[in-house]
């Protein structure tokens, strides 16, 4: 940021003598390699090197030398020009005679651990970050043309997107091409198309586009369809999707994308948007000095001023739409070609002078755009979008779940150190008679111990779960991590999901080694891990499979872009065939091969009669998943509202302070109601443990079903209501297998700890 310390990466004597190296503003080299992934500072890619005025003289003077240094202004990358004068306490100004810069030079030559010390002097600088989205700047010059992309048009009352060609738009004159999409963005549904609109920067200008044929009657229908469904047409200027705002009550409010059309309040009349009028607003850019740097005799000179205006240029940071349905005379605007000059259009307030949707109608497409010069930078262009309201929900929701983590902990505290500590030391201070008499006498978890490490029912189902969901839970710890340190923006469309599937797949390892690793503990034998770590590979993906093919049949029958296409469908199966599986039972393997975990007691051959209880035990069991329920339904809220109402969510960081807390809840609950069971010698833990976490799911899909009932009450159709609900149910069921696994690992600690002091014959 602006108030960040300069940086001198290094100087070095007796470099390697090279050419003359012109380096261009965006070029992504020339940044700390340690520095460039801590995304809190602005030392990622796209840097822009400049060296300040007084040094860029010193260094024309010492040309000749044998020396090469290399400057980093953090402000450069946000247009800056920095001036070392101005700056007395900068250690970098160069001055004096040549001596004195090489002996510069000689004292920040590499060291050993100067890496590290870099890494810690980087973490404890004071700086105001700001965000580098997923792309590289990129700057335009006086009147060069750009050109708007068109995405799938999308509504909050489907929830089906739709191709924007599907409507009777204007094409472009080149053809419709379609743009390279990433794994997540063809997931999401997102189609991502060339369009007509074209700009030329700093020239505004009113165009027209296109006259349609007469509207027949299947394209008067279908656009009265998607304007009653509320779909909007989304458009992406150099990544940054178009943004509307309307005024309800005195507030401002912010959309992304524009209607397709509109119905009057009192009529049955729907109205067609035909006219844009764009806003856009640019950065100027101005030359970066840079140096052409060299070594040895050729030493180092400085970019002409003709060079840097080169290099000057506008940077886009901004892409307004104000919609407007105007009734153009068709005969008139059909003597025009595309891009032609239209003449000043205003947006009507009458309907009378608003295109209606009706047959044998022609509609005009035109459009006007306006660029205003702005000053946002580059890297802060995303900032409309991603600010984020409610910080103060947050962190209520935060301080509710500490209460109950504390609460929780207090009553493990108990456990351990009054009751269970107490009742060992006890234990063992008696000799093996009054042991033996004391064991008629006992009563509690003290009498499970020849049962409490039985083999559970389903013991491979058990495996397979806790493989699946060690698997689940490192996939949403990672990307959680990388979400929260700004690696994956929603700038960066379908990042995120992109990298979770690969995490997932390149996690399977993890699955197999901890499935079989238990199965061994279980059994005491390594004898059908095979088995084991092939039901791992297959059970997850295979719920996920058989839900996503009926969801796509329904999508297909629909003709939505949300339907995953079959060549995607055979890639993703690609991917988890040779990639997953492969990885899964190498996992498995290498948990043959690892010591399992010996149980501190003996198994009776005959297993202890259960004693009768006044309740069924799944009742405390359910009862238990609404503490880590009540831990995240705060953020689940805005989950869903991202997912479903076209919002984004930016704001990760909140997300991994709810995950840990959820982790630790999740925890202290299963820990507790496995020593309440032991209690009332039910010795039948190793499920209870898995679902004492587990059950917030069930609270999880029925939160999701209240959502869809009480704030998606306009989704329309059975189509969105089944997708809503296929789903929230494969959401939910991620979640059990996460937090059941949590808990289970925890619980199975706390046993072997309980019972690894106890002394039996």
């Amino acid at each position: 940021g602006p108030n960040c310390k300069r940086f001198l990466s290094f100087a070095r004597r007796g470099s390697p003598r090279k050419k003359h190296t012109r380096i261009h503003p965006h070029s992504p080299v020339f940044f700390f390699p340690s520095l460039s992934l801590l995304p809190g500072c602005p030392f990622l890619p796209a840097p822009l090197i400049r060296p300040c005025s007084s040094a860029r003289s010193r260094i024309e003077e010492l040309g000749g030398r044998n020396f090469r240094s290399r400057f980093w202004d953090p402000r450069s990358a946000r247009g800056e020009v920095s001036d070392c004068e101005n700056s007395s306490r900068s250690p970098f100004r160069l001055g004096g005679e040549s001596s004195e810069v090489a002996a510069m030079a000689t004292r920040m030559a590499p060291k050993p651990f100067s890496w590290i010390l870099v890494i810690l002097a980087s973490l404890a600088s004071l700086c105001n970050g700001f965000y580098l989205p997923g792309t590289y700047m990129h700057t335009y010059s006086q009147g060069e043309a750009i050109n708007v992309k068109v995405n799938s048009l999308t509504s909050i009352e489907t929830e089906l997107p739709f191709s924007y060609y599907s409507l009777p738009y204007c094409k472009p004159p080149i053809g419709i091409k379609k743009s390279a999409e990433n794994l997540g963005e063809l997931l999401m549904g997102d189609q991502i198309d060339n369009s007509p609109y074209r700009f030329h920067v700093n020239v505004n200008e009113t165009v027209y586009l296109c006259t349609t044929n007469p509207l027949n009657e299947n394209d008067v229908k279908l656009l009265k369809q998607r304007t009653r469904d509320l779909y909007q047409v989304n458009m992406l200027l150099d990544n940054l999707p178009v943004m509307r705002f309307t005024q309800q009550n005195g507030i401002t409010i912010q959309w992304t994308g524009f209607p397709v059309g509109y119905t009057p309040v009192g009529t049955n009349d729907d109205y067609i948007i035909n006219h844009l009028r764009f806003k856009v607003l640019v950065h100027e850019y101005e030359g970066s000095g840079i140096s052409i740097i060299g070594t040895g005799e050729e030493g180092m000179g400085v970019i002409s001023e003709a060079d840097n205006k080169k290099m000057s240029g506008y940077e886009i940071v901004g892409f307004h739409v104000v919609p407007c349905s105007v009734k153009h005379d068709p005969e008139a605007m059909s003597k025009h070609n595309m891009y032609d000059a239209a003449g000043p259009i205003t947006c009507p307030m009458e309907l009378e002078r608003s295109q209606i949707i009706r047959e044998q109608e022609k509609i005009s497409f035109t459009y006007e755009v306006v660029f205003e010069k702005s000053d946002i930078r580059w890297p802060s262009r995303w900032d409309a979008y991603l600010k984020m309201e409610g910080a103060r929900v947050h962190w209520f929701s935060i301080m509710n779940s500490l209460m109950v983590i504390f609460f929780l902990a207090g009553i493990v505290f108990v456990i351990f150190l009054r009751t269970v500590r107490r009742d060992l030391t006890r234990y063992e201070e008696l000799d093996k008679e009054a042991q033996a008499q004391m064991n008629e006498e006992l009563s509690g978890w003290k009498l499970v111990v020849g049962d409490v490490f039985r083999e559970p029912a389903a013991a491979k189902l058990l495996c397979v779960m806790i493989g699946d969901g060690v698997q689940i839970t490192c996939m949403a710890v990672v990307t959680i991590v990388f979400a929260a340190l700004g690696f994956m923006s929603p700038a960066s469309r379908g990042m995120l999901l992109t990298g979770m599937i690969i995490l997932y797949l390149f996690l399977g390892i993890v699955a197999g080694y901890f499935g079989v690793r238990l199965w061994r503990t279980i059994k005491g034998t390594s004898e059908g891990w095979r088995s084991v770590s092939w039901s791992v590979a297959c059970f997850f993906p295979g719920i996920v499979f058989v839900i996503l093919t009926v969801l796509n049949f329904v999508l297909w029958g629909s003709k939505s872009t949300g339907a995953i296409p079959i060549s995607l469908f055979f890639t993703l199966l690609l991917l988890w065939f040779c990639i997953s599986v492969p990885l899964t039972l190498l996992g498995g393997f290498l948990g043959t091969r690892a010591e399992p975990v010996d149980f501190p007691v003996r198994t009776n051959q005959i297993p202890r009669e259960i004693p009768a209880r006044k309740y069924p035990s799944w009742l405390l069991v359910l009862g238990a998943g609404t503490l880590p329920f009540g831990t995240l339904f705060i953020e689940l809220f805005f989950i869903l509202s991202s997912i479903w109402l076209g919002r984004f969510y930016y704001v990760f960081g909140f997300l991994l302070i709810v995950l840990l807390l959820l982790v630790i809840v999740c925890a202290e609950v299963s820990v507790v109601l496995t020593y309440m069971h032991l209690c009332v010698e039910d010795w039948r833990w190793w499920w209870k443990a898995f679902f004492a976490s587990g059950s917030v799911a069930l609270y999880v899909f029925l939160y999701s079903i209240n959502y869809l009932v009480f704030d998606l009450r306009s989704l329309s159709g059975p189509v969105s209501a089944m997708l809503f609900v296929g789903y929230s149910l494969l959401m939910a069921f991620a979640i059990m297998l996460a937090t059941g696994t949590i808990g289970f690992l925890t619980s199975f600690y706390f046993v072997h700890y309980l019972f690894s002091s106890v002394k039996i014959d």
